[in-house]
């Protein structure tokens, strides 16, 4: 059962800041999500897409915490470490 908790915080961790990707091309830039998202990777601003994208996942921690699901908030923080390498290496 933890292993589950812990997969399902980092699919949550995941699913939140690919929203936050989402709401911050569609209302911030004037593209679509697909041709912004290949116009910033084209520009070299895919890392801080990334990071904008990831500011969703503190709320998905905080809702987490305060339902005391400990090791679901464990696999958010484990998501946003996963995009951190990421972003360096892209």
């Amino acid at each position: 059962m933890n292993k589950i908790d812990l997969l399902i915080g980092l699919l949550i961790g995941f699913m939140a800041a690919i929203a936050g990707c989402f709401i911050f091309i569609t209302f911030f830039t004037p593209y679509d999500f697909v041709n912004g998202f290949y116009i910033l990777k084209s520009q070299g601003s895919l890392g801080k897409l990334i990071t904008l994208g990831s500011i969703l996942d503190l709320v998905a921690f905080a809702v987490l915490l305060k339902l005391n699901q400990e090791l679901m908030a464990r696999g958010v923080i484990l998501a946003v470490i996963i995009m951190t390498i990421l972003t360096l290496f892209v």
